[in-house]
């Protein structure tokens, strides 16, 4: 999304607990994502890290305990963002991304990462810089 809108930027994802460090995405996910078009089949887990903050000018939680996991392993002085990922939402709530690993609505999930995505790649044009 961000190269279509002719931005510049770098993403990662990490989860905030060590339950699958080095597998590939949830099997359904994946076949979800890949009906849109996605491809996570080369993505392997990894787990936060304080260094996160120093790497990335944004981190953005999918849920309340993901932002609470990340802020308690900020560093002294850092003042790099935490967000919630629905926050960018341009129509949607500002609540938490429920997890489709216990819900098993995979599209509910991807809807609103789209519409967050989206609205995220809206905020990083607007600022008009790169951003990791």
């Amino acid at each position: 999304m961000a190269a279509r809108a002719g931005l510049e930027a770098r993403a990662d994802s990490a989860g905030t607990s060590n339950w699958h460090i080095g597998s590939e995405p949830y099997g359904p996910m994946q076949k979800a994502t890949r009906n849109r078009g996605y491809d996570l089949s080369g993505l392997r887990a990894r787990q936060f890290q304080s260094s996160d903050f120093h790497d990335f000018d944004l981190i953005i939680g999918m849920d309340d305990a993901n932002i609470a996991d990340i802020e308690s392993s900020r560093p002294p002085e850092n003042v790099t963002p935490v967000r919630l990922f629905l926050e960018f939402a341009p129509e949607g709530p500002n609540t938490q991304i429920p997890d489709p690993y216990f819900t098993r609505d995979y599209e509910q999930a991807l809807d609103l990462i789209e519409d967050a995505a989206n609205g995220l790649v809206l905020e990083l044009a607007e600022k008009g810089g790169q951003h990791n």
